[in-house]
């Protein structure tokens, strides 16, 4: 990785890799030139042509991040660090770049603070772990199977312990699967959002009216439900309420 930039504490850099696995090679080389050259407009034209083709790599929303940013676009900004972040939550590079764009958000929201077990829940039904999770629930249900089908073929008379053994080990299976699910589901689906227009207006249940509050520009809020054009969406600081699909960007 070949550092470019460094805005204060923070270093900002474009990623110098070519991509083996396909044929990105052109246009990744023109994005870090045309980045180099800080012409940041040619530069976001390219990462966002291999973004299209490479949805699932963290380093070219990382780039993208960073180019939007340069562009003084905030919202774009944050949107792909967020993405890179879903992908790949260890990129400490765009963990930190996220706050520093998220420092520059007109009027922030303020967040409400969360307990510790549920910062907890997330680090455990993160995305990237999804694999690992249903691995270990199926070896777990394998193991569980085979000791049906061995205590079956025993035949002994005491069958207290290996039940209290079988029960154990399916309450464990039970522990790992639901986090596989939704570390599945937050891998495959979109959780969350980021607000893309200044001042978006937070609509009631009924959808009119008068709004309930006008949202910053690059606020990252939670989908709840959709219903046609509209999604409701909580908010950092813990309301809940609806806005149209146009005005937010789905991470």
């Amino acid at each position: 990785m070949r550092k470019l930039l460094i805005t204060g504490a923070i270093l900002f850099s474009c990623a110098a890799n070519s991509f083996a696995a396909g044929n990105y090679s052109e246009q990744w080389q023109k994005g870090n030139h045309f980045y180099d050259q800080k012409q940041y407009d040619s530069a976001a034209f390219y990462f966002e042509q291999i973004a299209s083709l490479q949805p699932a790599n963290d380093i070219v929303y990382y780039n993208l991040g960073n180019t939007y940013y340069r562009l003084n676009k905030i919202a774009p900004a944050i949107l792909n660090y967020e993405r890179a972040l879903k992908i790949n939550p260890d990129n400490t590079a765009a963990s930190d770049n996220l706050v520093l764009a998220k420092a520059r958000i007109v009027s922030p929201l303020p967040g409400t603070g969360e307990m510790f077990f549920v910062h907890w829940w997330q680090a455990i039904t993160r995305p990237d772990r999804s694999n690992a999770l249903a691995a270990a629930a199926l070896l777990l249900f394998l193991l569980i199977m085979g000791m049906q089908i061995a205590n079956r073929l025993k035949k002994t008379s005491d069958q207290r312990q290996p039940r209290l053994i079988t029960g154990a080990l399916a309450f464990v299976f039970v522990c790992v699967l639901v986090p596989a699910l939704i570390a599945a589901k937050n891998a495959n689906g979109h959780t969350s959002a980021v607000v893309m227009i200044a001042d978006t207006p937070l609509m009631n249940d009924e959808m009119n009216g008068k709004p309930l509050a006008l949202i910053p520009e690059g606020t990252t809020v939670k989908i709840e439900d959709e219903k046609g054009e509209w999604i409701e969406v909580k908010l950092p600081d813990g309301r809940t309420g609806w806005l149209q699909k146009g005005t937010i960007d789905k991470i």
